[in-house]
């Protein structure tokens, strides 16, 4: 599966980790280390982020746990895929264990 962090973030999804995160656009921009303004054409669909905005996005979005939260809302939606929306870090390469009866 490739890399979250190789994937476009649309505006919806900026927005949301925005929320997530309950922060403004101009501490978002903090983090990412961009402009409020760049934020706002991010969340407007003017502009996209670029490689290195998308992989500090990813970073702060790891690092909150958004991903997990955006997975299990997914979770059993009816035309949603179940994939796994985290990168993986090469870190961690050991399985789940199987559910207990």
């Amino acid at each position: 599966m490739p890399e979250r962090i190789d994937e476009d973030w649309t505006p919806d999804e900026v927005q949301r980790l925005r929320s997530y995160l309950d922060v403004s656009q101009a501490e978002l921009a903090a983090r990412v280390g961009t402009r409020q303004q760049t934020i706002s054409e991010w969340e407007t669909g003017t502009r996209a982020p670029r490689r290195m905005s998308r992989r500090l996005l990813h970073l702060v979005a790891e690092a909150s746990g958004f991903y997990a939260v955006v997975q299990e809302a997914n979770a059993g939606i009816p035309g949603t895929p179940p994939a796994d929306l985290r990168a993986s870090s090469g870190t961690d390469s050991t399985p789940p264990a199987p559910p207990t009866a």
